[in-house]
């Protein structure tokens, strides 16, 4: 059974279609990627799956539930989290009090109302667990304006991971860290639980290779194929699609 399914997803965007009937499933514990070229549709699809747009057409299950009309934080609450190709950090805050303000959302206390959880042991070493498992313990008390890029980058996956997903969407996490930062982030992707379920929307084929162990490609908003990393890269359709851009692992 798949943790998180997608049954016929259709979106337009006026006469644009930009989600062509996607039907999709993520197993439990999957470590999935998600490719195709540009304007494939991938981020809409993200989009359709976390709740930012509804489906014109189509049904969307998380464990079996139909969350299709459920606004995005309120999947969020049932464990299906992403993170964007932008970064969605408060630049003022430390990452430590970053990842204490998700943790007071996660158990309810907002506004200023979060501040107490800073005295709260438990929520401390959480947040410094965390932190230390992203390799992010030597800056947690740094603002994240002054951090690098990378580890604003790995501090979004913390952010993600403080809400306890058991569906992770990372959207293009690696892009544009530094060709040398984004081992640190796939190390770091790597070491997720097996209760998390990973999927992972990017354009550096080097690192879907490396991370994945199905590939679903995307396009023209439509699903051309899903397989194994091998069978995805002996595609002469995946290849032709690509126009010649390496799919090797």
């Amino acid at each position: 059974m798949s943790v998180l399914e997608a049954k016929g997803l259709v979106k337009r965007f006026g006469g644009f279609l930009a989600t062509n009937d996607v039907s999709i499933g993520f197993a439990q514990g999957a470590r999935h990627a998600l490719i195709g070229p540009n304007g494939a549709g991938k981020t809409t699809l993200v989009n359709l799956l976390t709740g930012v747009l509804r489906p014109d057409v189509g049904t969307i299950l998380l464990e079996g539930r139909d969350v299709t009309g459920l606004p995005p934080h309120e999947r969020v609450r049932l464990g299906l989290v992403r993170t964007f190709q932008i970064n969605q950090l408060f630049s003022g805050l430390t990452p430590l009090e970053s990842i204490l303000l998700a943790i007071a959302q996660r158990i309810d206390r907002k506004g200023d109302r979060w501040r107490p959880v800073a005295r709260d042991d438990e929520a401390i070493r959480e947040a410094v667990e965390l932190l230390t498992r992203l390799d992010l313990e030597s800056v947690m008390t740094r603002p994240t304006a002054t951090l690098a890029y990378g580890k604003r980058r790995l501090l979004e996956v913390a952010l993600a991971l403080a809400c306890r997903p058991r569906v992770l969407l990372l959207d293009e996490p690696a892009a544009g860290v530094p060709h040398g930062e984004r081992d640190e982030i796939l190390n770091a992707i790597a070491l997720l639980p097996r209760e998390v379920t990973v999927v992972l929307i990017e354009h550096d084929m080097d690192l879907v290779f490396r991370f994945a162990e199905r590939i679903s490609v995307l396009v023209n908003g439509a699903l051309l194929m899903e397989g194994t990393p091998a069978e995805v890269a002996a595609s002469r359709k995946v290849r032709e699609v690509y126009l010649g851009e390496s799919l090797d692992g």
